[in-house]
């Protein structure tokens, strides 16, 4: 069934890691995992931390300064298929590299991912103004069984 739209941010915002999909200027995607947070306006903000990285040039960073419109995948999976849902969030990335919006990105990010406890935080932070909310969950599906022996 249907997700409405703040059934959607809500179960977005609650889980740990989405999926970034972006693509370039002639239109090949590209998607990598990440993790986020929401700030108070609803923005979605994903920081590039200092974990090793093949390049700092990074492919979705190119991306988004060639084409700015990004879609935003989080999901729930589960062998109980009634627990299965997704939400997306569709808008427009730009990137923040410093700034007193920048640090309260980061310190978001930090208050919601303990990992990030004793890192410096100064890498870029993309910000996605989120057009539009959608989603999707199983439900309470009548007649749907799990098949036999599918744990």
């Amino acid at each position: 069934m249907r997700l409405d739209p703040a059934e959607a941010q809500a179960r977005f915002a609650g889980s740990a890691v989405l999926r970034l999909a972006t693509a370039d200027a002639d239109g090949r995607p590209h998607v990598v995992p990440c993790t986020f947070a929401v700030d108070d306006s609803g923005r979605v903000v994903i920081g590039i931390d200092s974990k090793p990285k093949s390049s700092p040039n990074l492919r979705r960073l190119r991306n988004i300064a060639e084409n700015p419109r990004v879609s935003l995948l989080a999901d729930h999976y589960s062998g109980d298929w009634a627990q299965l849902w997704w939400a997306r969030a569709d808008g427009t990335a730009t990137v923040e590299r410093a700034g007193a919006e920048h640090a309260r990105h980061w310190a978001l990010l930090r208050s919601k991912y303990p990992q990030y406890d004793g890192q410096v935080l100064d890498g870029p932070v993309i910000v996605v103004a989120v057009q539009s909310w959608s989603g999707w969950s199983w439900g309470a599906r009548s007649g749907w069984r799990m098949l036999p022996g599918y744990t």
